[in-house]
Parts: structure tokens; sequence; C-alpha cells
């Protein structure tokens, strides 16, 4: 009778042995899946802001956003010169003698 108690018991520490090692696995397969969801998340997240930053690039370099040309006079050579500034001369307020 002995022996019977001992292959069942040799069984329940084999069943037990077999389940912790599931459990491991398992555990590391879902670290394994969480490390990759992260890099894929950085990495997509990384492509979309650079997008972002080359949308708003083109949209105001070459795009509608591109400010509108402004034409400002040149400077031509005229045969009149530039009248010059004249000036005029006030009066200096003289002081009254105080009695």
């Amino acid at each position: 009778m002995a022996n019977g108690a001992g292959k069942k018991q040799s069984r329940d520490e084999r069943e037990r042995a077999r389940a912790y090692r599931a459990r491991q696995e398992f555990h590391e397969s879902l670290t394994a899946r969480r490390r990759r969801d992260n890099l894929v998340a950085g990495v997509a997240g990384g492509v979309l802001l650079v997008a972002i930053i080359a949308a708003q690039v083109a949209y105001f370099t070459v795009g509608p956003g591109t400010p509108e040309p402004t034409l400002t006079p040149s400077p031509t050579s005229s045969t009149t010169p530039a009248p010059e500034p004249t000036t005029t001369e006030l009066p200096t307020p003289t002081p009254t003698p105080t009695p």
C-alpha cells in the first residue's frame, strides 16, 4: 500500500511542477508582449510626431500658409536731388529782471 501512495504523491508533484512552469511561461509571454507593444507604440508615436512636424514645415514653406510676397519700392536713381531738411531757428527767451 505504501507503493500506491508514493505514485500518487509523485503524480501530484509532477502536476504541480507542470502548472508552475505553465504559469511562468505565461507570465514571461505577457512581459514580452508588453515590451513589444510598448516598442511598437513608441515607434508609431515617433513617426507620427515627425510626420506632423514635416506637414507643418511644408504648409508654411510651400503651401497655402506661405506669406504673400509684398512689393517693396526699389531705390531708383532720380535726376532731382532729395530735398534737404530746413531748419527754423526759434528765438530763445530772454530772462526778465526780477524786482
